[in-house]
C-alpha cells in the first residue's frame, strides 16, 4: 500500500517508451524531399530492405535469401501474410479474398488485436491458444492439444511478446508436425534471438512493425519477410493496388493500398543504424530494474536460456501471495489498499501522479468482448471450459493469470539511470 513519501513528480514525463531519434532519419528525410520521391517508391525503401535482410540474415541457411517487403503497417503485413497462407491452402483459388473463409487460424492469446483481426479480414475464425508461463508467449504444448482439437487448421500466427522469443522451434516443429503455415509475428521482438537466429526468420511468413513505440520507428510502417522470391513479388504486387503490368490500370486481383512511403522508409533507414544501440539500452534498463527490484515479492518477465530478447519493454508480475484485492470490469477497476501488498492497478496509478507511464499488460483476446465467443485452448485442452475453475484456483490459465498480475513499467531509452532509480523507488513504496 503506498502511503505517501517525499518523493516528487517527475518535472518532465517519464513514457512507456517513445522515438529516439538520431541525425540520419532528417537527412534520408531530405534525400527524399531533393529527389522529389514523395511517394511509395524511393530508394529510401529498397534501402530500408535491404538493410533489414542483411541484419536479420538467412535464418537457420544463411545462403538462403530473405525477402523484404516495406508496407503501411505490421497490420497490413499480417493480412497480406494470410493471404499468401490462404493460397497455400486454397492451391487452385483465382481470387484472392476471403481465401480462409470459415476455416479456423490459431493465434496467440496474449497480444495486441492486430496480431488477429485480419484473420477475420479473410473470413477466416480465430481460435486463441494460451501462453507458456516462461515466456508469455503461445504454448507449445496448448498448441499441440489444439490440433488434436481442431485437426484441419491450417495456419498459424504466434507473437513475441514484449521482445520475448516465443520457443519458435518447438512451434514450427508442431506446424511442420501438422502441415500448417507458420506466420511470425515479430512486431515487437526486432533483433531478438534464439541461438543466434533472429526472430521474424521462423516463420513461412514473417512480420515487423515500425511503429512509434518500437525498438526503431518510422512513425509507422511495417514489413513482411519471407524466403521466397515469387511470395515477396505478390505481396508488392498486393500492396499497390494489384496493377497487372499493362500499359493502363489493368486489376485482374484484389489489392490494396499497403506499400510503405518513401518518407517512412527514410525514417526507419536511419532507426537501422541505431538498432544496436537500442537493444543496448533496453537491456541496461531490464537489468536494473531486476536488481532494484530483488527484494520485493515481484519477478520480472522472464525469457528462455537458449534466448537473447530486445528487451522491448520490461515488465513486472506481482507474486499471488503479495497481491492486495482487484477486480476489473469491462471499463473500469476497482482495488482494496493493503498494507505489504499491491496489484497493477495500484502501481499503474502511483506512476502517473508521479508523472511516469506503464500500461497494464495486454488483455487475453479470448477474454475481449469481439472474439468472446471463439475458441480458446490451454494445454488442458479446451481453456473456456476451464475458466471458473480458474477463478477458484484450480485451474491455472496463465493468459488471465498475467493480465491480472503484470504491468509494464517505464522503458523508455531516454529515461537515465536517477530517473530509472526514481521509478524503481516509487514502485517500492506501494509494497511498504
Amino acid at each position: 500500500m503506498f502511503t505517501g513519501t517525499n518523493i516528487q513528480p517527475f518535472e518532465n514525463k517519464i513514457w512507456l517508451a517513445t522515438p529516439t531519434m538520431h541525425k540520419e532519419e532528417l537527412e534520408y528525410i531530405h534525400e527524399a524531399f531533393d529527389k522529389n520521391w514523395i511517394t511509395t517508391a524511393g530508394e529510401n525503401i529498397t534501402s530500408l530492405e535491404d538493410s533489414v535482410s542483411n541484419f536479420m540474415g538467412g535464418g537457420k541457411d544463411e545462403k538462403k535469401q530473405l525477402y523484404c517487403v516495406g508496407l503501411s503497417s505490421g497490420t497490413a503485413a499480417i493480412h497480406l501474410a494470410l493471404k499468401l497462407a490462404g493460397l497455400t491452402t486454397n492451391p487452385t483459388a483465382r481470387f484472392t479474398d476471403g481465401l480462409l473463409r470459415n476455416q479456423h487460424v490459431f493465434v496467440s492469446d496474449m497480444t495486441f488485436n492486430a496480431s488477429v483481426n485480419p484473420i477475420v479480414y479473410e473470413g477466416g475464425i480465430p481460435v486463441f491458444i494460451d501462453s507458456e508461463a516462461e515466456t508469455w508467449n503461445m504454448d507449445p504444448e496448448a498448441l499441440e492439444r489444439a490440433f488434436q482439437l481442431y485437426p484441419n487448421v491450417k495456419v498459424v500466427i504466434v507473437a513475441d511478446l514484449y521482445g520475448t522469443p516465443a520457443d519458435l522451434p518447438r512451434i514450427r516443429s508442431i506446424c511442420d508436425k501438422h502441415g500448417a503455415v507458420l506466420i511470425e509475428d515479430a512486431a515487437e521482438s526486432l533483433g531478438a534471438t534464439i541461438e543466434g537466429r533472429k526472430t521474424g526468420t521462423f516463420g513461412d511468413y514473417n512480420i515487423l512493425s515500425f511503429n512509434g513505440n518500437k525498438i526503431i520507428t518510422g512513425s509507422s510502417g511495417g514489413m513482411l519477410l519471407c524466403f521466397d522470391r515469387l511470395a515477396a513479388d505478390r505481396v508488392r504486387k498486393w500492396s499497390t493496388q494489384a496493377r497487372e503490368a499493362a500499359p493502363w490500370y489493368q486489376h485482374e486481383e484484389l489489392g490494396y493500398n499497403y506499400r510503405i512511403s518513401n518518407i517512412i522508409a527514410g525514417i526507419a533507414r536511419g532507426q537501422m543504424l541505431h538498432i544496436g544501440e537500442h537493444i543496448a539500452r533496453k537491456r541496461m534498463i531490464y537489468e536494473r530494474y531486476r536488481e532494484g527490484f530483488k527484494d520485493l515479492p515481484v519477478k520480472m518477465n522472464s525469457y528462455l536460456p537458449n534466448t537473447t530478447p530486445n528487451f522491448w519493454l520490461s515488465c513486472l508480475l506481482i507474486d499471488r501471495s503479495a497481491m492486495c484485492k482487484q477486480v476489473r470490469s469491462e471499463h473500469d477497476v476497482l482495488y482494496t489498499p493493503e498494507a505489504g501488498r499491491s496489484c497493477p492497478t495500484e502501481i499503474l496509478e502511483v506512476l502517473a501522479r508521479h508523472n511516469a507511464e506503464g500500461r497494464p499488460i495486454w488483455k487475453p483476446i479470448h477474454l475481449q468482448p469481439l472474439y468472446r465467443s471463439n475458441g480458446f485452448i490451454t494445454a488442458m485442452g479446451n481453456g473456456r471450459a476451464q475458466t471458473d475453475a480458474y477463478i477458484n484456483h484450480t485451474v491455472s490459465v496463465v493468459d488471465e493469470d498475467v493480465f491480472e498480475r503484470g504491468l509494464c513499467l517505464p522503458s523508455d531509452i531516454k529515461m537515465n539511470e536517477s530517473e530509472q532509480d526514481k521509478v524503481i523507488e516509487i514502485i517500492k513504496n506501494c509494497f511498504s
